[in-house]
């Protein structure tokens, strides 16, 4: 397959994400509502007691920010899309139509990954876009990020999403269900990920939980949201490139063996 055809079948891929109306509103819905739902909030209880409460934006209102969007709603909005990329062609029974056309079946699957990617990064660069004027428009005269720290957070909210959407993507073509790849995704993600973190009985094999290697990477301090567990930043490289090969490969293996 030369890149022009490659090309071509991400273009398909990414428009078919961008016209899944549902999931592209709700994604968005999940980076942007709870931001703007932190500022109004934290504005309006700056203006009734400035005395109590800091105010919504500068450096403060930037952190909680970035917890909110990358490690909290940012990684559901890819795992939404990441899934719907992932099974979409199943649950809709255009798989067959497509494997008929002679086109490689891990060419198939390969192309939803940087659609998927595309997606993503566009609704969390308009959530990191809303982070960003909330955080210099209500600074009021409060310390405000550098540009390095500013750049920091954006690579860092596009890494943690698009480790999740790479894998939502391949675990959703392994399920071949899109709702069940969902909900055992963000319960992992959510759920069962902190909880084994927060287990120090369970020692060093803490280190093979992906939220842990994800935070390693955080320009800001994380809390309680993972980070709970001391590793090299080599070995967090390590962890994360596993579970990217892991899942696109049981996600490759799945589409080039599923029956049409």
């Amino acid at each position: 397959m030369n890149p022009a055809i490659a090309i071509r079948m991400v273009g398909a891929d990414f428009l078919k994400l961008r016209k899944k109306r549902g999931t592209v509103i709700w994604a968005s819905v999940l980076a942007l509502a709870p931001l703007l739902i932190f500022f109004i909030v934290r504005a309006a209880q700056h203006s009734s007691n400035a005395v109590k409460y800091a105010p919504a934006g500068g450096n403060s209102g930037y952190i909680d920010g970035i917890r909110i969007l990358a490690l909290f709603f940012g990684p559901l909005a890819a795992i939404m899309i990441g899934t719907d990329a992932g099974a979409g062609d199943v649950s809709s029974g255009v798989f067959r139509d497509l494997v008929v056309t002679g086109r490689s079946r891990v060419a198939l699957f390969a192309s939803r990954v940087p659609a998927a990617l595309g997606v993503t990064w566009v609704v969390l660069l308009v959530g990191y876009a809303l982070l960003l004027i909330g955080t210099y428009a209500f600074a009021s005269g409060m310390p405000t990020p550098s540009t390095s720290t500013v750049i920091n957070g954006l690579v860092f909210t596009l890494f943690a999403s698009g480790v999740l959407c790479v894998i939502a993507v391949g675990f959703a073509s392994l399920t071949a269900s899109r709702p069940a790849a969902l909900t055992a995704l963000i319960g992992w993600q959510l759920v069962a990920s902190p909880i084994l973190a927060s287990i120090s009985s369970l020692g060093s094999p803490r280190k093979l939980i992906l939220s842990q290697a994800i935070v390693h990477f955080s320009p800001v301090h994380v809390g309680d949201r993972g980070g709970m567990v001391t590793m090299s930043q080599g070995l967090a490289i390590v962890v994360v490139v596993v579970w990217l090969l892991v899942f696109l490969a049981l996600g490759a293996w799945r589409t080039r063996t599923m029956d049409a």
